[in-house]
């Protein structure tokens, strides 16, 4: 009897040890867990993000600078890790781009020119060092640091899982915002490195389609301290399809734009 009692409290002393040295899990809740297992914070927010292949979908741009509004109607398609592809109209088709893993190109029919060269047309102003990834991710709703590398410190926040990159890094160091539900990202805020210039990315309304969460409202906004950019970008008609196409030739006559 003595040796069954004695066998009985080594197995239950080692399910407690399991069962506490294990992860814990991270529940939806209505509100941040304080001091929440970071680790498996990561692993829940990594779970969410949209795996395609290939994703169309028809974009309302608008632009505000604070004096004047401007709209356009984009069409984008997106390879993932390939390929970046969108088309604006204004009633008439007015500019094509495509973005590569290795190469930005770009033509614009008003002034009949055309860039087609790195990423520097993107980052030269800013010195920043946005890659293809970073861009695809934008669109795709992830973060430009995936929190589940490195180290990370949760601020606490009554709404959102905030969480800062810790540590020496080079490059961007976004503050992100998750919800506590769904755990998708709602927002990250970025400091640009050559002039304090804010840059702000808000995810304001996802769809769900064949399980996969996708934007359909991002706000990206950029303050110089005195002005405020905004661009809204409105998705709609989103699906996945195979049979994409990217079809992109600069026009003869079009003058190179040099960076």
């Amino acid at each position: 009897m003595k040796r069954h009692l004695k066998n009985a409290l080594i197995i239950a002393t080692t399910v407690t040890l399991f069962m506490g040295c294990k992860t814990v899990a991270v529940l939806p809740t209505k509100t941040p867990v304080k001091n929440v297992n970071l680790e498996s914070l990561a692993a829940k927010i990594k779970s969410n993000y949209p795996k395609v292949n290939k994703v169309r979908s028809r974009i309302k741009a608008t632009y505000d600078n604070g004096k004047r509004e401007q709209q356009v109607i984009v069409q984008y398609r997106l390879e993932s890790k390939k390929k970046l592809w969108l088309s604006a109209t204004m009633l008439i088709p007015i500019a094509k781009m495509l973005i590569t893993p290795n190469q930005v190109s770009f033509y614009e029919k008003f002034q009949k020119t055309y860039f087609q060269g790195n990423f520097d047309m993107i980052n030269t102003p800013f010195n920043t060092s946005f890659g293809y990834s970073d861009i695809e991710n934008l669109f795709l709703g992830k973060p430009f640091l995936d929190p589940s590398e490195g180290r990370w410190k949760q601020i606490d926040n009554p709404q959102y899982y905030i969480l800062i990159p810790q540590g020496k890094r080079s490059g961007l160091k976004p503050t992100l915002f998750f919800d506590p539900v769904s755990f998708l990202l709602k927002e990250q805020r970025i400091i640009l490195p050559e002039n304090n210039y804010n840059l702000t990315i808000k995810y304001l309304r996802h769809i769900r389609i064949e399980g996969k969460a996708l934007p359909s409202l991002i706000e990206v906004t950029l303050f110089d301290g005195s002005q405020l950019q905004r661009l809204e970008l409105e998705f709609s008609r989103t699906d996945f399809t195979e049979g994409l196409n990217f079809p992109f030739k600069i026009p003869e006559g079009y003058s190179k734009i040099e960076f």
